[in-house]
């Protein structure tokens, strides 16, 4: 056991916490580890004295710094041996696609260190888990949020200052004020990711792939056709909508990797897992053959084949997860059922009766589909929580 105090003025005592071996073990905590207790909203919240955010503030605050400071040096150099003298804020060769290209390079290559340099944390039960061959994809996927993070932020201040322009010295203060902030974010997220903020990252490729897709296609009634035709030659947006698909897929692999190896240790053989894991990996490398096999007439019959396949995935995970999913809860049942009804009613609505357009009926079972995995993944990632939570009692 690990003993903490509460000190306060509760009846003028104080109280012992007392803390299971097991927990102790698998935080890797001894007599003389620091802690400290916070009340957060209404919850009694055990922390390291030495956070994570703390070390954050204290030990890496300068790099940063230093690499935002190096980046301007280099790009106002770089502005005085082209002979450019002022800079348009937006533009091909501007100041926005300086802040695009730098703030890319810089984030990246800081969270990879960072991420990397993480794995040595014994508090970071998150990267100790993830396998090298998923480290690119991790590393790309939140390369490719900060990119559509800063296009957008650069896009929305064009418009805002229309024709504004700059001289080499402000462009480059500007660049380092941009780095400082960029660095700091990535630096953050390179510590604080785990399965949940992967979740979400996961989310937010698909989802912003998709609608950029659709905003930038030049084939304006595309929905007249289906979902696929945003992947097909005759719209311009079709690698970005299969590229969505693919990295998609390979962050989708890579959070199951995580998400099974950690599970190794509270259901070690576990025969279920294994076709559980089994299922979830056809499923996400269907999804990513759907933009590898886009439905152009050279491949169409290979993405139907592939498309088809996925939904026979999603409804043999949503039969099966009764069984295969531990500590399954009854909501949980309930709500797989429901949607695997919804499907069924959404194919009716389709081929039955012809209500629902071929665009319809994708994006109401992609939507459906999509978010029912979604909410599975976070079962499982709960499953690992479990294993750490405890009843604790207070002592005088």
């Amino acid at each position: 056991m690990v003993y903490g105090t509460v000190e306060g003025n509760m009846k003028n005592k104080d109280f012992n916490l007392k803390i299971p071996a097991d927990i102790s073990e698998q935080l890797k905590l001894d007599d003389g580890t620091p802690v400290k207790l916070v009340v957060k909203r209404d919850r009694l919240v055990v922390e390291f004295a030495e956070s994570r955010r703390r070390i954050f503030q204290n030990r890496i605050m300068w790099w940063p710094v230093i690499a935002a400071f190096v980046v301007s040096i280099g790009y106002y150099l770089f502005c005085r041996w082209q002979g450019v003298r002022h800079l348009k804020l937006s533009g091909d060769e501007s100041l926005a696609t300086g802040l695009i290209v730098t703030g890319v390079v810089m984030g990246t290559l800081l969270f990879a260190i960072f991420f990397i340099r993480d794995r040595n944390n014994p508090q970071n039960h998150f990267t100790k888990n993830i396998y090298w061959r998923n480290f690119p994809v991790i590393v790309l996927s939140f390369a490719l949020i900060l990119a559509l993070v800063l296009v957008g932020s650069m896009w929305l201040l064009g418009m805002l200052f229309n024709g504004a322009s700059f001289d080499r010295i402000t462009a480059s203060i500007i660049i380092f004020v941009f780095g400082v902030f960029v660095n700091l974010a990535m630096i953050y997220f390179a510590q604080a990711v785990d399965a949940g903020v992967l979740s979400t990252v996961l989310t937010l490729v698909i989802i912003s792939g998709v609608v950029i897709s659709m905003a930038v296609n030049n084939e304006r009634y595309w929905w007249q056709h289906n979902l696929s035709f945003l992947g097909t030659r005759n719209a311009s947006s079709g690698w970005q909508f299969n590229a969505t698909l693919i990295f998609s897929a390979l962050l989708m692999i890579a959070l199951i990797d995580y998400l099974f190896v950690s599970l190794q240790e509270y259901y070690p053989g576990s025969r279920r897992l294994i076709v559980l894991r089994i299922l979830l990996t056809l499923t996400a490398i269907n999804l990513g053959l759907v933009g590898v096999f886009p439905n152009n007439i050279s491949s169409h019959l290979l993405h139907d084949q592939v498309a088809s396949f996925l939904i026979y995935c999603v409804l043999a995970l949503i039969v099966g997860v009764r069984w295969l999913l531990p500590q399954i809860t009854q909501e949980f049942l309930y709500l797989s059922y429901g949607v695997g009804v919804a499907l069924i009613v959404a194919e009716v609505l389709f081929r039955g009766i012809g209500y629902f357009s071929l665009t319809a009926f994708e994006m109401v079972a992609f939507v459906m589909a999509f978010g029912w995995l979604l909410l599975l993944l976070d079962r499982i990632e709960s499953l690992i929580n479990v294993g750490t939570e405890s009843i604790i009692s207070l002592e005088e």
